[in-house]
């Protein structure tokens, strides 16, 4: 009687995984873009934790992001959060979700570059707009005209975004496929770095 031997490939996941190796995941873009939602799938297909900077700072000072804004400003929630993700890219690997304005601030790129791989979920205005356009919680969008707001902070931001490692585009598919791009994205650009 033979035996069969069964060859499984390494799932993708697995493949991303081991070319991350001991680094962290950090997702960076817009408000909008799918950063949490994207996050929590890749961290699961990488077997690793998953954990969104908005949400550990509202955590550790017991505040909402709105209340932080308005209570303290943005340059004092911009220090509390290089903060918040200088600990968090400390222990690793695993899946980090920013907020939008966070890879924007210098010192927190440099701690987000140090500490892991940063991934740009980036997504077009109108995609951004149906997605953020429904819920009233962004700080930043409390304006007379929210979507030339959103529209602003794009062209400011789009550029400092592009300085990530990887960018993947954000769109209106399902969101394994996005998942699975960014899991692709790390294993492509992870071997071009070791070819190089």
């Amino acid at each position: 009687m033979t035996e069969t031997i069964l060859n499984l490939a390494p799932s993708l996941g697995e493949r991303a995984k081991a070319a991350l190796g001991k680094r962290n995941l950090v997702l960076v873009g817009l408000m909008g873009a799918g950063k949490s939602a994207i996050g929590r799938l890749v961290a699961q297909q990488l077997g690793l934790s998953f954990i969104d900077t908005d949400t550990e700072i509202e955590r550790v000072s017991r505040m909402s992001i709105s209340e932080l804004f308005a209570a303290y400003g943005e340059e004092e929630f911009r220090a509390l959060e290089t903060r918040v993700i200088k600990r968090l890219l400390r222990t690793g690997p695993r899946v980090v979700s920013t907020g939008g304005g966070a890879f924007i601030n210098e010192k927190t790129r440099k701690q987000i570059e140090r500490g892991g791989l940063s991934v740009w979920l980036n997504a077009d205005l109108d995609v951004l707009w149906e997605r953020v356009n429904k819920r009233d919680h962004r700080p930043l969008l409390k304006t007379e005209n929210p979507k030339q707001t959103l529209k602003d902070l794009m062209d400011k931001r789009y550029p400092v975004y592009g300085l990530a490692d990887i960018t993947v585009q954000s769109r209106d598919v399902r969101k394994e496929v996005i998942a699975n791009e960014v899991l692709t994205s790390v294993i492509e650009y992870i071997g071009k770095d070791k070819t190089l």
